[in-house]
């Protein structure tokens, strides 16, 4: 009789591990890092524009754009013509252009980073967080801010 309770503790254990197991591989929980790629999306249109690899490079993160999705009108190799010319990205190729740098991870959020836009050529200090699956980044000027939702690829 003490080996059957053993058992079926046993088996206990083993369908609350396995449950917790399922239960936090859920995208909601699982997804908490925003390392990877993630497509834009334009914030008129709605249309997707760009795919930035986000990277770790010591305590730092990183994003890189490595696809754009260009309207037939737009330059098919577009630089940065209007970014700062003592920024090191200034005429630069906007394909593997680094435009997110030197965010760090505070608790659930990405922070302290900064963010260029290559169509204006403005940097903005920016926050990252994953929210639903998605990752939501806020680029802000002192009191006014912008923030944009990245949908990831798989």
């Amino acid at each position: 009789m003490n080996n059957m309770n053993g058992l079926n503790s046993k088996r206990i254990y083993f369908t609350i591990v396995i449950g917790c197991l399922v239960f936090m591989s859920h995208p909601i929980f699982a997804q908490s890092s925003i390392l990877g790629k993630w497509k834009t999306i334009d914030d008129s249109s709605g249309k997707p524009r760009s795919v930035v690899e986000i990277y770790k490079n010591g305590d730092s993160y990183f994003g890189r754009i490595i696809e754009m999705y260009l309207e037939p009108h737009e330059d098919p190799d577009p630089i940065c013509e209007d970014c700062d010319p003592d920024d090191d990205r200034y005429n630069m190729k906007v394909l593997g252009m680094e435009i997110l740098r030197g965010a760090q991870k505070d608790d659930d959020e990405y922070v302290d980073g900064s963010i260029l836009d290559p169509e204006n050529g403005k940097v903005y200090n920016c926050k990252l967080w994953i929210e639903d699956g998605d990752l939501k980044l806020r680029g802000y000027i002192a009191f006014f801010f912008r923030t944009q939702t990245w949908k990831k690829i798989e």
